[in-house]
């Protein structure tokens, strides 16, 4: 994966007022339209999936600059905005228990394009999977609690998910794309946005995880007595080792927790009696054994370092970041006025489009008169 910078997300109380979210959603509905009629919707999701352009788009729609909120509210916003019918793409899933209604929605817009039941599947199980694999597989202390999942008429599929830190209260936006997640275990986020790199996190989707995951997979695949002994014998090793790697005078108290780095207290055996039951053939398949969780991805990879030598990486993956300002008044309120001649122009223009008229094209090139001269600026930022 490719670094482009570094993106700060604090957790903002409150919510968007009602005036905001309705122009929000109008003017999401006529860009986004304008951008599905000019390039398609393959490119919409591209373009979803790079946090620069994500967050840009917050921006202009006029959410906060730099909060956790604007993953949870833009995506809401487009939930709404878009429909299968007329914009062939559709947003499922959500924030909190909405995102547990992921995959029945995922069946609703498959009858709508008239996929078969196994593409319907399929897109389902990459929900689960891509959900799974930030929750499980990346392991820096942040907790899924949105998933959003989108998906076009081509089959084609963005994922954009957020999870929280109870340590130092800071968010992590994980993007996905289908045409580049060429693989779910390895390196395969288009994205993955925050404030806070960790010193160490554990990442076994790094390509120089290999070595570990192959042994994961060979170790979950021995019967659960050997388990018991292999995990016997890494945990007070590994828990010696540890004192040695972490800071000594770090006053950060996500350093003062090492949950997410100990060798879990208890392992579910039951979920190890599973894995070596179904015998799984790689990396991703033992993942989507059922119970396989933090603990029990943590425990299978210090056993494969402290006994195997094959040893995970432990390099936070996060990337990014950017600055604009937003519906907190930073580093201007938002302009109502201009706000709703920008949507009426957005609108002729897709109206305009629907008949052939060119004329859609010098109506956006006027648009900039209606944004007040300190908009322009702030939004060249992004």
């Amino acid at each position: 994966m490719y670094r482009t910078g570094i993106a700060n997300l604090p957790l903002h109380g409150g919510k968007a007022p009602a005036w905001l979210t309705n122009r929000m959603r109008k003017l999401a509905k006529e860009i986004t339209a304008i951008i599905i009629d000019e390039h398609g919707s393959d490119t919409f999701l591209t373009r979803i999936s790079d946090p620069y352009w994500f967050q840009a788009f917050g921006c202009v729609l006029g959410y906060d600059w730099h909060s956790s909120g604007v993953t949870t509210v833009v995506t809401g916003i487009l939930k709404q905005a878009l429909s299968p019918e007329e914009h062939g793409i559709a947003v499922c899933g959500g924030k909190g228990r909405t995102s547990r209604k992921t995959p029945t929605e995922i069946i609703d817009v498959s009858e709508k394009f008239g996929f078969s039941e196994n593409s319907t599947q399929t897109l389902t199980y990459t929900s689960r999977m891509t959900a799974k694999v930030d929750n499980t597989a990346i392991q820096a202390g942040y907790q899924l609690y949105h998933h959003a999942f989108l998906i076009t008429e081509n089959k084609k599929w963005a994922v954009i998910q957020q999870g929280m830190s109870s340590e130092d209260r800071t968010a992590r936006r994980y993007h996905w794309l289908s045409d580049t997640a060429t693989n779910f275990v390895v390196e395969p986020h288009s994205a993955i946005v925050g404030d806070t790199k960790r010193p160490r996190a554990l990442n076994m989707t790094a390509k120089t995880s290999e070595g570990a995951r192959r042994a994961s997979v060979d170790i979950a695949k021995e019967p659960t007595s050997k388990l018991t002994r292999l995990f016997e014998a890494a945990r007070p090793l590994y828990q010696k080792s540890l004192q040695e790697w972490l800071p000594k005078t770090d006053t950060d108290p996500w350093h003062q927790s090492i949950a997410t780095l100990n060798m879990p207290r208890n392992i579910n055996w039951e979920t190890m009696k599973r894995a070596y039951e179904f015998q799984p053939k790689n990396y991703e398949e033992l993942l989507s054994v059922k119970g396989v969780g933090p603990a029990t991805v943590r425990g299978l990879a210090l056993v494969a370092e402290l006994i195997y030598g094959e040893k995970p990486s432990w390099e936070d993956p996060v990337k990014y970041s950017f600055c604009v300002g937003g519906k907190d008044g930073v580093p201007f309120p938002v302009n109502r006025r201009s706000y709703d001649e920008i949507i009426e122009i957005l609108g002729n223009a897709v109206k305009q489009a629907a008949v052939g008229d060119k004329e859609k094209t010098r109506s956006l090139q006027r648009l900039r008169r209606f944004v007040p001269e300190n908009v322009n600026s702030s939004v060249g930022q992004a």
